[in-house]
């Protein structure tokens, strides 16, 4: 066991490192150290210790880039997920005087109708279909 030692020294302060920070920082790199304290019992020799290390650890790092990248958008934020719900007008919507509010998921919403001309009267269910700033944008 040669450079093994070496290797420990980088598993510890890899995890220490992840230990003193919230975020994915250095875990990449504790599996590609133990393979290469594994190769060091069996073939010691520093090049394939760090290649190994570096396809391993890298390899870690696109992995997780991959997968955290696919399933970004999978969570809706609580905003987002009043896209798409159905809401009742409290206050008439008129567009064009500049006016309305509704009602979804419980709190009250200044609003707007999708179309330039749309008017709504109290107690129309509505569906949102966007946020702009502070407003709901709902349609029929």
């Amino acid at each position: 066991m040669i450079y093994g030692w070496y290797w420990i020294a980088v598993i510890v302060i890899a995890i220490i490192a992840e230990l003193a920070t919230e975020q994915l920082i250095s875990i990449w790199f504790v599996p590609g150290a133990i393979a290469a304290v594994i190769l060091d019992f069996f073939y010691p020799s520093l090049a394939a210790e760090i290649i190994l290390f570096l396809v391993l650890s890298g390899a870690g790092i696109i992995l997780t880039k991959l997968f955290f990248t696919k399933h970004k958008g999978d969570t809706r934020t609580n905003i987002d997920a009043i896209i798409g719900e159905r809401c009742i007008v409290t206050e008439k919507i008129d567009n064009f005087a500049g006016c309305g509010q509704a009602r979804v998921n419980g709190q009250i919403w200044s609003a707007r109708g999708s179309a330039e001309n749309d008017v709504f009267e109290v107690g129309e269910s509505l569906t949102v279909v966007a946020i702009e700033g502070v407003k709901l944008i709902c349609k029929k």
